[in-house]
């Protein structure tokens, strides 16, 4: 079997998120806020690697959040960024992020498997559903209104995707939503599949990712309400004979004082784009149902800084807590962002993941 760190469950997975976008996970108008251009993705993904971390995860969009930074306006579409980086990565598993709705499940089956080739079995799939309607818009396209559509529309794609993998000779398939005449997949993934990662919070969208997904992606708003919600899912993924991880995604100030690291979250909170964490907050009420939205209305802050992820601020040791707090909680990885990645990763690489690992969790 090829090598894949996200096909082995063992050790707390960490990753980073959304280096592929301007302005990372952080709206603020920050003069030093991330910059996506290739040579600092590459340069991250290398620095990645050589480090021993799991994985790298992209968002995947096509207009951004308006504002004066207009917040995610530039981004790398993720299967070019994602197998560039494979082909440039020895060890760390990339994923491209994908929406049904706007490729081809033959065309995207393909893809991944071509990225899994070049990257010796490293490639993993981020499925999305669908829920930015102005991005639909924008296509050409209409996000249907109900979940069961959007869900059952994403799990025909995602059973001939599953099919193309695994079937050797062409075939036919009709169905709801797909009518193919004699596809094949060559080539096929070298392991027989990649990872699939899919982010849900609605109760059709956790059927989905618990009968689908080797990682469910989640928010870490409040660790006591995660324990339960986090063994609810398990049992139920258990229930259909699967394992299934759940994630959760993480912001970064680590600095060797407290106050430091707090000084420059007032820093970067004293510039946010208050009109772009506005509407990205609007339209997750109104699309999506990946934060739970009795909680959302509190954390306008946690958007602002880290597009809703579990905070993550102050010295090493503080850091490398939260961290080992997540895993307590039962999460199986985090990813991480910063507000510029390739300057602020080297530090945590250096202080938390050796403190990390004297914890026992990696």
């Amino acid at each position: 079997m090829a090598h894949n760190k996200m096909l082995q469950r063992e050790g707390f997975k960490l990753g980073t998120f959304s280096s592929n976008c301007s302005s990372g996970m952080t709206v603020s108008k920050a003069p030093e806020r991330w910059v996506n251009s290739w040579e600092n993705n590459l340069e991250l993904g290398k620095m990645l690697d050589e480090a021993g971390m799991d994985f790298i995860l992209p968002i995947a969009r096509w207009i951004g959040y308006g504002g004066e930074t207009d917040f995610h306006g530039g981004v790398l579409e993720t299967v070019t960024w994602a197998t560039a980086l494979l082909a440039n990565t020895k060890d760390i598993s990339v994923f491209a992020t994908i929406h049904t709705t706007a490729n081809h499940p033959v065309v995207v089956a393909k893809q991944i498997a071509t990225m899994d080739q070049i990257g010796q079995g490293r490639a993993g799939l981020n499925v999305v559903a669908g829920w930015n309607k102005p991005e639909y818009e924008a296509l050409g396209l209409t996000l249907p209104e109900d979940h069961e559509t959007r869900y059952g529309y994403a799990q025909e794609w995602f059973d001939i995707v599953q099919k193309l993998w695994t079937e050797k000779e062409h075939f036919d398939w009709e169905g709801e939503y797909f009518n193919l005449k004699g596809v094949k997949g060559d080539p096929w993934p070298l392991n027989g599949e990649v990872p699939i990662l899919n982010a849900a919070g609605s109760g059709l969208g956790r059927e989905f990712a618990t009968q689908n997904a080797n990682y469910l992606f989640t928010p870490a708003i409040d660790l006591s309400r995660s324990v339960g919600e986090i063994r609810e899912l398990r049992e139920k993924a258990a229930g259909k004979g699967r394992d299934v991880g759940v994630l959760t995604f993480s912001h970064v100030i680590c600095r060797p004082t407290e106050a430091e690291a707090k000084e420059y979250h007032d820093y970067i909170m004293s510039q946010i784009d208050w009109e772009a964490v506005d509407n990205l907050v609007n339209l997750q009420f109104a699309h999506a149902q990946s934060f739970p939205h009795d909680l959302l209305a509190q954390i306008r802050n946690v958007m602002a800084l880290g597009h809703g992820g579990f905070p993550l601020i102050g010295t090493p040791d503080q850091v490398a807590e939260g961290l080992i707090r997540l895993h307590d909680a039962g999460f199986a990885g985090t990813t991480l962002s910063f507000v510029d990645y390739v300057e602020e990763f080297p530090y945590f690489r250096d202080e938390v993941l050796p403190r990390l690992a004297a914890a026992g969790i990696r």
